[in-house]
């Protein structure tokens, strides 16, 4: 009998177990793990449709978008909502889905974002995301206002909201924090060497950016733990893959990506 890589995923979970309250999954398989305000977990796979959804409380393992979502990968919690990116027949879009898993709406993005599945989603539901022409737009289903200037570049940056604003990390260039108006509250340079490439960026539970890097030329990854507040490199962990926890003080651990993706 063949299973999909969800069902393989959830059954995994079921099996082994997931970490229990002194642990949170932070990055599985190279990809961030999104969590509600109530701390539901919300893991993409990839070339899997649909998110599964993780209620450590209650150890309830849901689908969500099984049937609206094609190729998900970043999911963000905002006021009540999921919002998860998603690309079908080369479109890229943000589909928003409500507490019980109802699609309510799909943010087309068309020509507007220069990389599909980068976004992040404002306190007051404005999704920002990377144009060509240097700037930082909020976008609703009606509106696209720039939300920052960005300076001109070769390489896309990666988008994550954080306290109410949105972070851009550019690789090799700069990290920017931006409030929620698109002012700047921080800036940092491109603090590491050349060899590392940005692999993702996520938000911890105590609400600390994390980068994940990998090393060209030679296995293992590194997250590192950001001050919300600076910018400035607080932790960090290496790992032999792209999957890490972070234990409910804070500290970062490399975690087994097979105990999570039934691989092996």
């Amino acid at each position: 009998m063949r299973y999909s890589t969800l069902t393989v995923l959830t059954l995994a979970l079921t099996a082994c177990g997931i970490p229990g309250p002194d642990s949170d999954p932070l990055f599985v398989d190279g990809r961030a793990v999104a969590s509600s305000s109530d701390s539901v977990l919300a893991i993409t796979s990839a070339g899997t449709p649909g998110v599964l959804l993780y209620d450590p409380r209650t150890g309830s393992r849901t689908t969500l978008g099984a049937e609206d979502l094609a190729s998900p990968a970043h999911v963000q919690w905002n006021d009540g909502l999921w919002y998860v990116s998603d690309v079908d027949e080369g479109r890229a879009e943000i589909a928003v889905f409500d507490s019980h898993g109802a699609l309510i709406d799909r943010v087309m993005l068309g020509s507007v974002a220069t990389v599909a599945h980068q976004f992040a989603v404002l306190p007051d539901g404005q999704i920002v995301v990377e144009t060509a022409d240097d700037r930082l737009v909020a976008v609703t289903a009606d509106t696209i206002t720039t939300f920052a200037l960005i300076d001109e570049s070769p390489r896309t940056g990666m988008l994550l909201a954080v306290r109410g604003g949105v972070l851009h990390v550019v690789p090799h260039r700069t990290l920017t924090q931006y409030n929620g108006l698109g002012k700047i509250r921080w800036r940092v340079e491109w603090p590491w060497v050349e060899s590392l490439f940005l692999s993702d960026i996520a938000v911890d539970l105590h609400g600390r950016p994390m980068i994940l890097a990998g090393h060209e030329g030679r296995e293992g990854f590194v997250v590192f733990g950001l001050d919300a507040n600076t910018g400035e490199v607080i932790v960090w962990m290496e790992g032999p893959t792209a999957t890490f926890s972070v234990r409910k003080y804070g500290d970062i651990q490399p975690d087994n990506p097979a105990e999570w993706l039934g691989a092996g």
